[in-house]
This record gives structure tokens, sequence and C-alpha cells, in this order.
């Protein structure tokens, strides 16, 4: 192989490495989805605190007081009995991370106050361990928490001790409709 042609792999090996690292270090990761769940679009669960996909008051986190944020809730199914709530992260480094799951949520609720779960639901266990909110508390980086919202045809007969991946199961057949909020935190 002539010095020449030699060369002209080595370039072409060069510019290819430098094309390579560039996609790798300069493009951005994909758009994260605009709703949580994608339900009939009539359900709708947003906070009065933050809009969708917007952050997250500090006030609602590890970082502050460490309280479940305002939920308004509308356009529940008129034959629901009953709502479900379940919060995620599914950013962290372990996978997802579940920071409050509440069933049992009677379904003409309009608001679940900051810092309480409406009177009659259940606080499941989280992936921390506990009962009721662990607010947002990323290692690094910034987070999405997706509120995802269920309406159910039935109450849910199940213990307080139970994690998400249960409760899951044990609506499935049961959901009617669903809806997403997304708030985002970083530290």
């Amino acid at each position: 192989m002539s010095r020449l042609s030699r060369g002209i792999i080595i370039t072409i090996a060069i510019v290819a490495i430098l094309a390579a690292i560039s996609v790798i270090f300069f493009l951005k990761p994909p758009a994260r989805p605009q709703a949580a769940i994608a339900g009939s679009g009539r359900m709708k669960i947003q906070s009065p605190q933050f809009d969708q996909n917007a952050p997250i008051p500090a006030i609602f986190t590890c970082d502050g007081d460490n309280i479940s944020p305002p939920l308004a809730i509308s356009g529940v199914p008129e034959e629901a009995k009953s709502l479900a709530l379940i919060v995620d992260d599914p950013d962290a480094p372990a996978g997802t991370w579940v920071h409050w799951t509440v069933w049992n949520i009677p379904p003409q609720t309009p608001l679940i106050e900051a810092g309480n779960a409406p009177a009659g639901s259940v606080q499941g266990v989280t992936s921390s361990g506990r009962a009721g909110y662990g607010g947002p508390c990323p290692p690094s980086g910034t987070h999405h928490y997706f509120f995802k919202l269920y309406a159910l045809d039935a109450v849910l007969d199940l213990s307080a001790k139970a994690k998400a991946a249960e409760l899951e199961a044990k609506m499935v057949p049961h959901v009617l409709d669903k809806a997403g909020l997304i708030g985002v935190y970083g530290r």
C-alpha cells in the first residue's frame, strides 16, 4: 500500500471518529413525552403550583417542606367509584422511583390539598419503604416526575402495605380513564 493510500485511510478514520464523538456529545437527548399517560382527554390532573413540564417548586421537594403539591382533578367519569394516583420518577439511576401512591380517593374530589391525602383514601408504600409522599430529591441532574391519575370502576381492597406494582396489578381491570401531569426538578 502506498504512503498516499495509507494517509487517505488514516484521514478517513480520524474524520469518522470525530463525527462519532460529536454525535455522542453534542446531540440533544430525545424530547420527553408531553403527558404522563394518555387517556380520553376529558379527565385532567393539574397543579395550581406548576404547569405541565415545568419546575416543581422546592417547597414540595426534599429541599423544602417535602409536602405533596396541590392537585386539581376534573372530568372524572360519572361511573367512577374511586381514583388512584401514582407519582414516580423514571429518570432515577436505579430505575423508576415511586414517590407516592394513593388509592380509594373519592371520585368527587376536586382538589387534593397540599400536604394531605384525601379523607378515606389509602397511601401505599413507596420506594423509600414508607407510606406517604416523598418529594423529588434527585441525586443529580433534572428529573421528570409523573403524576398519574386513574379513574376506577371499583373501590380497591388492597393493604396499605401494598407497593405500586401491586396497586397497578389490582387496578388494571378497573380503569375507566386516566390523566397525567409531569413536573421537573433539579438540584
